[in-house]
């Protein structure tokens, strides 16, 4: 598990050394050698995101596809699920935080006349279906009944072009979007150009993500009537 290269891309995105310190920092390092440290579980765990069709066995076999020769002990389940539970969420989120932010390229996708183009969305996704994730998500109502999982939501700023994530927040689903949203205005400056549905066109989410510096371009609800300013050459109208 810790030849170098083994892992691809992965591993030139998320080198070991950056792993290391992550675990360091959050104080996350096993104190014994096990069949499963703690840069195992974290590469596991960021390869899972990758294969979401697939169980951890699964995955930790395509980990270790690249260890031609070497073959490294396979662990069973329950040892990986006990890896994941030891490592807990503050080096995968110390990771985030370290790694999130728009990905550098030399193309000009991704760019609008010198503006860096992002985008504000949300979604809902499903979690275990377990008493402790019940205290604080809930199931959402359906046109036939409930979801079978609580859901939690997730609002995601992201750069266009790269599609990087620059900044998420997630939480219970019963808080709503334009509140998710709020959160993420810290992470928008001037020299942006903020691209967002009509769910958005609140005036007072406006207003704050405007005082950030960047520039919004976002859909509004058809039946939204906005006092005209002026009439544009083109046909579009000024409103305010």
């Amino acid at each position: 598990m810790f030849a170098p290269g083994h892992l691809g891309e992965l591993t030139r995105i998320v080198p070991f050394e950056m792993v290391d310190e992550v675990l360091a920092q959050t104080r996350a390092l096993q104190r014994r050698v096990r069949l499963v440290p703690a840069r195992v579980t974290v590469y596991l765990l960021l390869a899972a995101a990758l294969f979401t069709g697939l169980g951890y066995l699964q995955v930790f076999d395509r980990l270790c596809t690249g260890l031609a020769g070497l073959a490294p002990v396979r662990p069973s389940g329950s040892a990986l699920r006990q890896a994941r539970q030891r490592l807990g969420a503050a080096p995968m989120k110390a990771l985030f935080d370290l790694i999130s932010g728009p990905a550098v390229t030399t193309a000009g996708a991704g760019w609008w006349r010198g503006l860096r183009v992002v985008a504000v969305d949300g979604t809902l996704l499903p979690v275990p279906d377990c008493p402790a994730n019940l205290t604080v998500f809930t199931r959402q109502r359906l046109g036939n009944g409930i979801s079978g999982y609580p859901q939690l939501r997730l609002a995601a700023l992201v750069a266009c072009g790269t599609r990087s994530v620059m900044a998420a927040v997630f939480g219970p689903a019963t808080t709503g979007e334009l509140d998710y949203a709020r959160r993420l205005a810290a992470h928008l400056q001037t020299g942006m150009l903020l691209l967002a549905d009509r769910n958005f066109a609140a005036t007072d989410l406006l207003n704050q993500l405007a005082a950030t510096g960047a520039d919004l371009l976002v859909r509004c609800k058809s039946g939204r009537n906005l006092p005209a300013v002026a009439r544009c050459r083109d046909g579009s109208t000024l409103a305010r």
